[in-house]
């Protein structure tokens, strides 16, 4: 399984945004449609919504892509 840190500047991203981050999908529109044929996780539960707001700290986990995403605010990183 691949995990990764995506770094974010506002107070969150939504779902939506974080495919189209990393290229799982290729535009806003399709969200919908990959949320409702793959199982996606925040957090280890199932979620379906491509609004769903991640913030620092939160884990997203893509079982199709083999893939595991931590979201970390520039805050965060700013204090490190």
């Amino acid at each position: 399984m691949i995990k990764r840190i995506v770094t974010i500047q506002d107070d969150f991203i939504t779902l939506g945004q974080l495919l189209k981050h990393e290229s799982i999908i290729s535009s806003g529109g399709m969200a919908k449609w990959y949320l409702s044929e793959y199982d996606v996780f925040v957090n280890e539960l199932q979620e379906q919504r491509r609004g769903k707001k991640l913030y620092d700290g939160y884990k997203v986990y893509l079982p199709n892509e083999e893939l595991e995403v931590t979201i970390q605010s520039v805050s965060t990183t700013k204090q490190s």
